[in-house]
């Protein structure tokens, strides 16, 4: 028996407004703007390179992708907050996380926590500047992470390196797929759960679209965004010790390149800069389009300043494109 709806006028209008609305979807301009790097890259450099430099993205893009989440949940919080802390967080994480590991394989786990608890410290202190002394987001986690470098810098002399198990995971892959960005996916599903289906992720919707509203309808606002700013720091912790299994080991300016890329990657996957919409699949998009670009731009010889500024004028464009229309 057919559908009602099966070749009528309605049905047909069903169907066209929903493939409107996924052409009008944020995250979609990431995927296509990867797409098209990867396409430029086969035509220039062949698809054997093409092919290698799309395995790289699977695993150095995905450290895009985690510092992304991390910052995607902050600026989700409301118009204002943002964490510029999160390189020094990386750095700190990293070292104390390789020296308490020692080397050793059975103490993975116990580094694991120690990194962590410092992406919780990093976060209530953070939110506690914020909260307690009334300094804007901007200016309290940029000044906080200058206190947390220096405190790396202090941890940071003759650092062990990572625990053979720690790299061999780091390293390793699953059907070809790298099991780091096994873990992203993974925490990226977590995230989708506790934004779109959990309680938590409706109280930091309505706080970042209207926080006075919020507020009045029995929303406990500080303590929503407090969660947000230890999130972040927490994803940023878990980076540093991929970053480190990764590299060979820690160091202390090993997430100075992701100050920028973190909030480029949230801007350019569609998450609203002015809060109450995340984009966890945008997230995804604009880390491998970055990525790629990335690469081009280092095969065509291009310095870290070239590169920088290329991603500021990509957060640029892409923001007056979201919210010109509205601001006119």
């Amino acid at each position: 028996m057919k559908s009602q709806t099966s070749g009528s006028p309605l049905g047909d209008s069903e169907t066209a407004w929903s493939r409107m609305k996924i052409l009008q979807a944020p995250w979609l301009w990431s995927f296509v703007g990867a797409l098209l790097v990867w396409f430029g890259i086969v035509g220039v450099f062949g698809f054997g390179i093409a092919a290698n430099v799309a395995q790289t993205a699977l695993t150095y893009g995905v450290f895009m992708v985690l510092v992304g989440l991390g910052q995607m949940l902050v600026i989700t919080s409301g118009v204002g907050n943002i964490d510029l802390s999160v390189p020094s967080t990386i750095a700190l994480a990293g070292v104390i996380g390789m020296h308490v590991m020692g080397g050793a394989n059975e103490r993975v786990a116990l580094g694991v926590a120690a990194a962590l608890g410092v992406g919780v410290g990093v976060g209530l202190a953070n939110y506690m500047l914020i909260r307690l002394l009334r300094i804007p987001p901007i200016i309290a986690t940029l000044s906080s992470s200058f206190i947390i470098q220096s405190i790396a810098i202090t941890q940071g002399r003759q650092l062990p390196p990572p625990p053979p198990a720690l790299g061999t995971f780091a390293t390793g892959r699953l059907f070809d797929v790298p099991y780091i960005a096994l873990l992203a996916l993974a925490l990226s599903a977590a995230l989708a759960v506790l934004l779109h289906r959990a309680v938590y992720g409706r109280k930091l919707s309505a706080i970042g679209q209207n926080a006075r509203a919020a507020w009045l309808a029995g929303v406990d606002v500080h303590r929503t965004r407090c969660l947000a700013y230890v999130l972040c720091s927490m994803i940023a912790a878990l980076t540093a010790l991929l970053l480190a299994a990764t590299s060979g080991g820690a160091s202390l300016d090993m997430g100075v390149e992701y100050m920028l890329i973190s909030i480029a990657v949230v801007v350019i996957g569609g998450t609203l800069v002015t809060g109450g919409k995340a984009t966890i699949v945008g997230v995804w998009g604009a880390s491998m389009f970055l990525f790629l670009t990335n690469a081009a731009l280092n095969a065509i010889g291009a310095d870290a300043g070239v590169r920088a500024i290329v991603y500021g004028v990509l957060i640029i464009v892409v923001t007056v494109a979201a919210g010109g229309k509205t601001a006119r």
